[in-house]
């Protein structure tokens, strides 16, 4: 039995729905339809799919004090965005417990969250490798070559915002307000993850398939654990890991992981994603 049907009244459907549909079109939902409109523009162009490429984490000025500032900005709207979630969730238990966004088991929170990032990092780089070779996926530059000093503390706080963002909207969120719209546990993971697939969408065939993949694992210890903070701490650890160590990957196996000529100039990802 859900929390909501004990000692608390449950919402009117419709409301659910109302606020789930509104949630999503101002956060990863907005995303996911920009999302695979790319994807279908990428295929409509003259240019196989293999040959195009995406940059993320672009520096958004040449000037050291602008690019900082755009960028905390940007970091600092889409957490604000969380927390409006995490506002809606807030009845008579704490939203922060409730869905585990807390402190409470930091070493066992932690813990978990390396063993996940283990289990799906090194198979979703694989996934990456053999989707870059066979065509099937974009190239993904994760972040500037030539990194300045405020790069890597920017690339940090970017991958947190990333894990919160997704991990509460999608898995914490999500589960609370389709529970109470009277979904079962199996229909929510396949949903979220059907949409965390989406707007990966910009990226190619592969990250569509590892998104997805991710997000039924990450549903499935939610549904078990209760708690998204290991999740969180997963995310960000694969985020820290892909933005931090592009260069090095970049350097490594250009032919993979090495920006393109510049004739193929890479497209932005799709906001909030």
């Amino acid at each position: 039995m859900s929390p909501s049907q004990v000692g608390e009244p449950a919402p009117a459907r419709a409301r659910v729905w109302w606020e789930v549909g509104l949630v999503l079109a101002c956060t990863l939902g907005q995303s996911a339809v920009y999302s695979l409109l790319l994807l279908v523009r990428r295929f409509l162009i003259n240019v196989p799919l293999g040959s195009q490429a995406t940059a993320l984490n672009s520096t958004q000025s040449a000037q050291a004090f602008w690019d900082i500032l755009y960028q905390l900005l940007d970091i600092g709207f889409s957490l604000a965005l969380v927390g409006l979630v995490v506002y809606l969730l807030w009845d008579t238990v704490s939203p922060f417990r409730r869905i585990g966004l807390d402190l409470r088991r930091p070493a066992r929170d932690l813990g978990s969250g390396l063993v996940i990032a283990a289990v799906i990092g090194l198979p979703g780089l694989g996934l990456y490798v053999v989707g870059r070779l066979t065509g099937l996926t974009v190239q993904v530059q994760a972040s500037p070559l030539d990194p300045s000093w405020w790069t890597i503390p920017l690339l940090v706080l970017s991958a947190v915002r990333a894990g919160l963002q997704e991990e509460v909207i999608m898995i914490g969120y999500l589960f609370r307000r389709l529970r109470q719209a009277g979904w079962n546990d199996w229909t929510i993971i396949l949903a979220s993850a059907a949409v965390r697939g989406s707007y990966h969408a910009y990226q190619g065939v592969g990250p569509i398939v590892g998104n997805f993949v991710m997000g039924v694992v990450f549903g499935w210890c939610y549904r078990r654990w209760g708690r998204v903070m290991p999740l969180v701490v997963a995310h960000a650890i694969l985020d820290i890991v892909s933005f931090v160590g592009y260069p090095l990957a970049a350097s490594l196996w250009p032919g993979v992981f090495g920006p393109l000529p510049s004739s193929s100039s890479p497209s932005p990802s799709p906001s909030g994603s």
